[in-house]
């Protein structure tokens, strides 16, 4: 139970502090897990906040009538899938993202091609 409590008030201070400031960069996470001491686990909360945060953006979107940014569909999306979604989508298209571009993006855009809506 406190893990899952945990990760709701991630997400919902990763929606917040994305409504209120600028989303984290691809080299502030980096800086992030090197530099402080819990910065990986730090990391990985946000990564999954971040992932929560979009996935409920994408449900609400459906719920109102439109199209969704991905569709799980009955698929697999667990928290501790984050990470890995993340880096995977870094090495796929390693050219197409520079350090200062928001780590919200590649999340983003692992989600898309991960789980595509086929309706």
């Amino acid at each position: 139970m406190k893990s899952r409590a945990a990760r709701w008030l991630c997400a919902l201070v990763c929606i917040a502090g994305a409504a209120s400031a600028q989303a984290m960069s691809i080299r502030e996470l980096r800086t992030l897990e090197v530099n402080e001491k819990e910065g990986k686990l730090f990391a990985n909360y946000y990564l999954v906040g971040l992932m929560e945060g979009l996935r409920e953006a994408s449900e609400s979107a459906a719920r109102a009538g439109q199209k969704p940014s991905f569709c799980i569909e009955g698929r697999k999306l667990e928290p501790a899938m984050a990470r890995t979604l993340y880096q995977a989508e870094l090495s796929r298209n390693a050219d197409t993202y520079e350090a200062d571009m928001p780590v919200q993006l590649v999340l983003a855009s692992a989600l898309q091609t991960s789980y595509r809506c086929t309706h």
